[in-house]
């Protein structure tokens, strides 16, 4: 079987910058609030029409830039998002029309702050067999239009931001080595009796005669809703479980983790699976500060985010993982 890696990474968030500061009268809220319970000082918020897939493209083109590869040799999209454009079709195809790559096979991916990782894991198949040799995983959202922005929207809106970070996918050439880049494993998780614990109601078919109605409004079912407290017991039990998983798939121990990539949904989160692994500090990329929750789009924006900072270089060993809505979780392990 063919070995997959990745063979570049991009990543674009609109210039809007909304500060904490930014927020205090909109939210009844602080800058010390938000910060001593998430670790977010700012976001990047779009502005007028801008949409996800305008957000996914900027970053396509990156990654190919990155990758070295000509957008138009990009032989499959795998497009993961909770904030689509439209209610359908799939993003994937208003992202294949800008792109300009007609007759490319493009789908949604719908596991939400997990939703990269699902998508890696895909191209990482469909390379492995060999039935595409440029893969696009995309993750990409637009958060800030979807977002209760009163006081009652606090505990949630102040965590999220807009933003998208895409990969290129391909095949290693010739023999692989234990030292080359390369996609070791993924390994993809949920458990669907959680999902109201961080979900919207509606619009939804399963609200009755209507998908949406004035009263759903009214009542604010439209806004996300969470429970913050499950979310983090859960999401702190089950990252540390998806890196070990991993690494015990591959014969590899944390300290042989040169860098780890985790999503990037609370700094508290991050610093708890940090401590229960015994990672050291410096070896975990923190992206949340500069631009909060960007969901399916946090991995591959922290990515070359390291590559920009020197932290990610050539042949270094990576252990990323997520969890989110749903519940989801996933994990991989790969060679950059």
């Amino acid at each position: 079987m063919i070995s997959a890696k990745i063979l570049g990474v991009g990543s674009y968030v609109p210039p809007r910058i909304w500060k904490n500061d930014d927020l205090a009268s909109l939210l009844d809220t602080s800058d010390e609030w938000i910060r001593q319970r998430t670790g977010i000082e700012q976001r990047h918020w779009v502005e007028g029409n801008v949409t996800t897939s305008d957000l996914a493209a900027s970053a396509t083109e990156r990654a190919c830039a990155s990758a070295k590869i000509r957008v138009d040799e990009i032989d499959c999209i795998v497009f993961a998002t909770l904030s689509p454009d439209h209610e359908f079709p799939g993003s994937g195809c208003f992202l294949q029309a800008k792109l300009g790559l007609s007759g490319v096979p493009a789908f949604d991916v719908r596991q939400q702050c997990s939703g990269f990782l699902y998508g890696l894991s895909l191209a990482d198949q469909y390379v492995k067999s060999g039935m595409f040799r440029r893969v696009l995983v995309v993750g990409a959202e637009v958060h800030s239009k979807g977002l209760n922005k009163t006081p009652a929207g606090r505990d949630v809106t102040v965590l999220f931001g807009d933003g998208a970070g895409a990969v290129i996918v391909g095949p290693c050439e010739g023999s692989v080595t234990e030292k080359d880049s390369q996609i070791y494993s993924t390994h993809l998780h949920a458990d669907g009796q959680f999902a109201k614990e961080l979900w919207i109601a509606a619009p939804g078919m399963a609200n009755g005669n209507e998908r949406m109605n004035a009263a759903m409004v009214e009542e604010g079912l439209h806004y996300p809703k969470m429970n913050g407290k499950a979310v983090f017991m859960h999401a702190s039990k089950r990252m540390p479980e998806a890196i070990l998983e991993a690494l015990e798939k591959n014969g590899k121990k944390v300290e042989d983790v040169d860098l780890f990539l985790f999503h990037q949904a609370n700094l508290r989160i991050n610093e708890m699976v940090g401590k229960q692994l015994g990672i050291p500090s410096e070896k975990i990329f923190n992206t949340i500060q500069s631009f909060a929750n960007t969901t399916a789009a946090t991995i591959p924006i922290g990515m070359d985010e390291a590559v920009k900072a020197g932290k990610l270089k050539k042949g270094m060993l990576v252990a990323s993982a997520a969890f989110g809505s749903g519940f989801t979780w996933a994990s991989t392990l790969f060679r950059w």
